[in-house]
């Protein structure tokens, strides 16, 4: 009896909100057009941060490099 009241509890939400059917958007495609630019702007911005990124390993290795190289007379 405790298992069918338990099933009841736990089923009678998921039916609620089952129920309420899907969100329409009412937004034009201006909107969808603004978005997709911010998504560029942002995505873009990723090139100079690879770009700054490599060549600060480069200078670190070629920093860490020189500081092992054992001077000859």
């Amino acid at each position: 009896m405790k298992t069918i009241a338990t099933l009841a509890g736990v089923l009678a939400p998921v039916s609620a909100f089952a129920a309420t059917g899907l969100m329409e958007h009412n937004s034009g495609t201006c909107v969808f057009m603004f978005f997709g630019y911010c998504a560029l702007i942002v995505s873009a911005q990723f090139i100079p941060a690879i770009l700054l990124f490599i060549c600060m390993v480069k200078v670190i290795a070629s920093v860490i490099s020189e500081s092992f190289v054992v001077q000859k007379k």
